[in-house]
C-alpha cells in the first residue's frame, strides 16, 4: 500500500496491484460447456513445472505458460478471442470494482482475536477463565451445541470479496492498477478484478474489453545489386 494525492491535494490510500501478461487461454461456450465465460491466465511459470495436460492446453491457445488461471462469465457477444491480452486500461479511473482475495492466515486464535469477544472478569473469584469463550451449549434439552457456534479455531486463509471498491487510477506502461484503500491478501498474493456487480458500469469503460494491440508485422525488402 501507499498514497497518491488528488486534485483538491488530499492523500488517498491506495492498493498497487500490477497485472501482467494477461490473455485469454480458452473460452467456454453454451453449446459446449454450457455456461459462456472466458478463460485468463496470468504471469509466466516455467515449463518445468507445468504438467503435461497444462503444456497442452497452452499450446492450443499458443500462449506461454501461466503462473495463475480463473474464468469470467460474459455475456456471448463480449467473448474475447483466444491469445487476446487484456492491459489495465480495462478499468477507468472512478470505476467502482469487486475485488477477491485470500486473507491472511492467523493460525489458531482464541474468541477474543478470533469473533471479538469481551472476555470474562479480571477479578472477584475469577481465576483461570479470562479469555475463555463461557458457556457453549444448554442443559438436557438440547443436549448438544449447535453448528457454527462461535469458539476458539482456525481464523484466516479465507475467501473473501470486498464489494464496490474506487479505482483510483492505473499506468498502463507499469500494468499498474491503484485501488482506494486495503483489499484482502497478503503481499504478492493473487487478486481477483472484477466490475462491480452492484454498480453501473462507466459509460466510457471499453467494451467488452481493452485489448493490446498487436504488433504489425515488418517486412524488410533487400534491393538486389548487379
Amino acid at each position: 500500500m501507499t498514497r497518491v494525492y488528488n486534485d483538491a491535494g488530499e492523500h488517498v490510500p491506495v492498493t498497487v496491484l500490477r497485472m501482467e501478461n494477461c490473455q485469454v487461454v480458452a473460452q467456454r461456450t453454451e453449446e459446449k460447456n454450457g455456461y459462456t465465460a472466458v478463460q485468463l491466465g496470468v504471469g509466466l511459470a516455467k515449463v518445468k513445472n507445468t504438467s503435461k495436460a497444462m503444456r497442452g492446453h497452452f499450446a492450443t491457445a499458443s500462449v506461454e505458460p501461466k503462473a495463475k488461471l480463473a474464468e469470467f462469465r460474459v455475456s456471448a457477444e463480449n467473448l474475447l478471442d483466444v491469445g487476446a491480452e487484456i492491459t489495465v486500461d480495462h478499468f477507468v479511473a472512478g470505476q467502482k470494482v469487486d475485488v477477491t482475495g485470500t486473507t491472511t492466515g492467523k493460525g489458531f486464535q482464541g474468541v477474543i482475536k478470533r469473533h471479538h469477544f469481551g472476555g470474562g472478569r479480571a477479578t472477584h473469584g475469577n481465576s483461570v477463565s479470562h479469555r475463555t469463550h463461557g458457556s457453549t451449549g444448554q442443559r438436557q434439552d438440547p443436549g448438544k451445541v449447535f453448528k457454527g457456534k462461535k469458539m476458539a479455531g482456525h481464523m484466516g486463509a479465507t475467501r473473501v470479496t470486498t464489494q464496490n471498491v474506487e479505482v483510483v487510477s492505473t499506468d498502463a506502461d507499469r500494468g499498474l492498477i491503484l485501488i482506494r484503500g486495503a483489499v484482502p491478501g497478503t503481499k504478492g498474493a493473487w487478486i481477483l478484478v472484477r466490475d462491480a456487480a452492484k454498480a453501473d458500469l462507466p459509460k466510457d469503460a471499453p467494451k467488452p474489453a481493452a485489448l493490446r494491440a498487436k504488433a504489425e508485422a515488418k517486412t524488410d525488402t533487400a534491393a538486389e545489386g548487379a
